[in-house]
């Protein structure tokens, strides 16, 4: 991949092997300003999908909520979220990844600001579902940035703090939030988990325009119309069954919907197929499904996500409801699997410089034994022991999280051109999300299923330990798909990673 330096406020086109249009780009010793500007951006829309589980009783009580009115304060964040994503990637491609960066970025600000007025439930479901829909305008666009501005070990170092930037706010949502709330600052209770937004949003809007560069994707400026509402379709029909299902106890539109989902799915592949024979502009160039770390690491990418938000849950679940602890406090236990994630990703980098795409694999099966470790306590002492008898088991899941997340981001999009980037970036963030709600939803099954009708704290130590049995399959099956991925030698551009 070739590459051209200029001083922000250039307009510079890459060379053609690259396919697209790269402006204001960072000298070649690149500043780090711009992927810290782009990371408060991945840091706020993600902490926002899992800070919100901690205030709900709060919230409930102020408001008036019924028990579905709260589900879609947090359905509707991921759901929106979910959808849009893959057509905000090819609308980044298509009018600037920087400018839907901060049109995404103005919108999240906005909107959290609404949920920190709402008034009504409907009115927080509103403006959670514009949260999401922001969000997904945003997060493709960083990836895609990131992928074009950056380039060697520089590149691997992004990626890196892409994934634990990530990490550390799905890790450290529930304590945040918890905090937040305890500190109670200007009498805002629950509504501080979105105050907290707008100055971040605010300061990274001003700093945006300044330190991050401009660039665009070729393939033609016009929109696949066709294509956006087929994809949408499809994202709906899957991840709305999969966040009411369980809650609804399963009726018949559920099913239906999950049907349908392939259907959609192939019809929006056949179209996508169809426009690119008549030189059209689809929405997802099937070609890069062809690099073969790509198509293949979409599928590793999905595996393991079905354990990461899953877990989060019913570990909250098992802290609260069977150990009787504060959101706070149960916050505070998360840190030792922020300590492990933390020391992982950062070792990630040089791991990775020796294995390559096993580290990937390490990683899954280091979390596998981490949840293992976990299975293994409480299954042995319930509610009964310390919950400083998880901290090992802990550690080790979180150590195991770091190191097979940070490197994953990069080795997916090793192999894809620039001309691709957002549009790629779209598919990745989709499948992370598809497979938090399929993960969440099947774990769901699993835990729910195994406590009885009263629900004792014994009842949520024994579901807890069911539930981490499919958890130690997932990370194994991901262990064993990592070895689909191509070797350096097959892909060159893991040298980057």
């Amino acid at each position: 991949m070739s590459t051209t330096t200029a001083t922000p406020g250039d307009t510079i086109p890459v060379a053609p092997d690259v396919g697209g249009t790269r402006t204001d780009i960072e000298p070649e010793r690149p500043s780090w300003g711009p992927l810290v500007v782009l990371l408060a951006g991945v840091f706020i829309t993600t902490l926002d999908f899992f800070i919100v589980n901690v205030a709900i009783p709060a919230t409930q009580s102020d408001l008036g909520a019924s028990a579905a009115a709260i589900q879609w304060v947090v359905a509707g964040y991921g759901l929106a979220l979910a959808a849009l994503l893959i057509t905000a990637g090819r609308l980044g491609d298509i009018l600037g990844r920087r400018r839907m960066y901060m049109v995404g970025m103005a919108l999240f600000t906005v909107s959290s600001a609404a949920c920190g007025l709402a008034g009504n439930p409907e009115a927080l479901i509103a403006a959670r579902v514009v949260q999401g829909a922001s969000a997904a305008l945003l997060m493709p666009q960083v990836l895609g940035i990131v992928n074009i501005v950056y380039t060697g070990a520089t590149r691997a170092r992004a990626f890196v703090a892409y994934s634990l930037t990530i990490g550390l706010a799905g890790v450290f949502g529930q304590l945040i939030g918890g905090g937040l709330i305890e500190i109670d600052l200007f009498g805002m209770d629950w509504r501080s988990i979105y105050w907290i937004n707008v100055p971040v949003g605010v300061a990274a809007l001003l700093l945006t325009r300044r330190l991050v560069p401009e660039s665009r994707g070729s393939g033609g400026t016009r929109l696949d119309v066709g294509g956006v509402v087929l994809v949408t379709a499809a994202m709906v029909a899957v991840v709305l069954p999969l966040v009411q299902g369980r809650e609804q106890g399963w009726p018949l539109w559920t099913w239906l919907s999950l049907a349908a989902g392939p259907v959609l799915l192939g019809g929006f592949v056949a179209h996508q197929h169809r426009l690119r024979r008549r030189s059209g502009a689809p929405l997802v160039d099937l070609a890069m499904f062809r690099e073969r770390s790509f198509s293949a690491g979409l599928g590793v990418v999905l595996a393991y996500q079905l354990t990461t938000a899953s877990f989060f849950l019913v570990l909250a679940l098992y802290l609260q409801m069977g150990h009787g602890m504060s959101a706070l406090d149960s916050g505070l236990l998360f840190v030792t699997l922020g300590a492990g994630y933390f020391a992982g990703a950062t070792q990630a980098t040089r791991i990775t410089a020796r294995l390559g795409r096993q580290t990937i694999a390490l990683g899954a099966l280091l979390t596998a034994v981490g949840y293992g470790i976990l299975a293994a306590t409480v299954a042995a002492t319930g509610v009964t022991g310390s919950v400083g008898l998880l901290v090992p088991g802990l550690v080790v899941s979180g150590l195991g999280m770091g190191v097979a997340l940070a490197p994953m981001s990069a080795v997916v999009l090793a192999g894809v051109t620039a001309r691709y980037a957002a549009a790629a970036s779209g598919v990745l963030n989709t499948a992370q999300q598809v497979g938090n709600a399929l993960g969440v939803a099947l774990i769901g099954i699993v835990f729910y299923g195994a406590l009885d009708s009263g629900a004792s704290p014994n009842d949520y130590a024994h579901a807890f330990t069911w539930a981490l049995i499919p958890l130690v399959a997932c990370c194994t099956g991901t262990a064993l798909l990592v070895q689909r991925l191509p070797r350096p030698a097959e892909a060159p551009e893991t040298a980057d990673v």
